[in-house]
């Protein structure tokens, strides 16, 4: 078409074209496209040139997209998902129900073989497949719904009360989303902030734990994940330890994916963890013999933070 765009080695479904203000941003899925960050005639170029070639429509400035709401101000941009919120609670048969202050008990313990009757797995697997879509604008779901997640084998009536718990959260918070700042200080390289958590052992089924991270861009959430980790860890360093290696993974690809948009360098991301052993293990290879039966892959921070990918950094508990 000779249209001059570079896709983006980071990210197929995004291309780029141009340079400094005019550079143009394109992001694609299926027959769906959003375009940013060039200047008003870079765009309309663009829009024309796209029109001249294909049958499309231009909705204006971007207000839905797949199922997230997009509200575009001066103060910055949010993204929710309120609509979608609805429909779940109107499947779920809780419209209008009473709001939980909270996604989950405290300290909640499930087994996989409870002691109440099973139910219908479809109906809990459409729930959280549901929930789990939602989390794509909402980080304080991520732990709740990953946990009820490990049941969807052969849920019982216990597990389906858990997410309806969710649900009656989800009530009474549907029109919250994540909020990002515009801008930052004029000429500053952008920079990823992430933590890394895990508990120990957590899971009275297996023993093993969960990790949890999430990075930070512009004053909102970019990146959020709670997974139930693939090993037994032995010691809460160990835990932290692989909680932070799943983190590097996940930090250092937006950071990639951000240097490609924005057309230069961007700064290693910041990873912070509240276990000093854990940063000495990544660090130090001196305590390599405290670690030989860690799986290999997660070496992996080790030469992340070698090669100035990755700058962990500890961080209290409290924090």
């Amino acid at each position: 078409m000779g249209l001059d765009f570079t896709r983006c080695a980071n990210e197929h479904g995004m291309y780029t074209r141009g340079k400094g203000a005019a550079r143009l941003i394109i992001g694609v899925y299926v027959d769906d496209l959003i375009i940013t960050r060039g200047d008003a005639g870079a765009v309309n170029k663009f829009k024309a040139q796209m029109m001249n070639t294909f049958r499309m429509s231009d909705l204006g400035p971007l207000s839905y997209y797949l199922g997230l709401e997009v509200t575009q101000g001066p103060d910055g941009i949010t993204l929710r998902q309120g609509a979608y919120a609805t429909k779940i609670l109107e499947k779920a048969g809780l419209a209008g129900c009473n709001p939980s202050a909270t996604p989950m008990e405290m300290k909640l313990k499930l087994l996989k073989d409870g002691s109440t009757p099973s139910m219908d797995a479809t109906e809990y697997r459409s729930l959280i497949g549901s929930l789990r879509y939602l989390c794509n604008s909402r980080p304080d779901l991520a732990y709740a719904v990953g946990y009820l997640s490990r049941f969807m084998e052969a849920p019982r009536q216990e597990h389906l009360g858990a997410v309806k718990r969710v649900l009656r959260y989800v009530a009474g918070t549907v029109h919250w989303g994540v909020h990002y700042h515009p801008g930052g200080k004029k000429g500053a390289a952008p920079r990823l902030l992430g933590y890394s958590d895990s508990d120990l052992a957590g899971d009275v089924n297996d023993r093993k734990s969960t990790s949890g991270l999430i990075f930070f861009l512009a004053g909102g959430p970019v990146a959020w994940q709670s997974a139930k980790q693939k090993v037994v860890a032995l010691s809460s360093y160990e835990a932290e330890y692989i909680a932070a290696a799943g983190a590097t993974c996940e930090g250092v690809w937006p950071a990639r994916l951000l240097a490609e948009l924005v057309g230069g360098a961007v700064l290693a991301p910041k990873l912070k963890v509240d276990n000093k052993s854990a940063i000495a293990l990544m660090k130090n290879p001196v305590h390599h013999d405290r670690s030989k039966h860690i799986d290999v892959k997660f070496h992996f921070i080790r030469e992340c933070c070698d090669r100035k990918l990755i700058d962990v950094e500890f961080v209290g508990t409290e924090l």
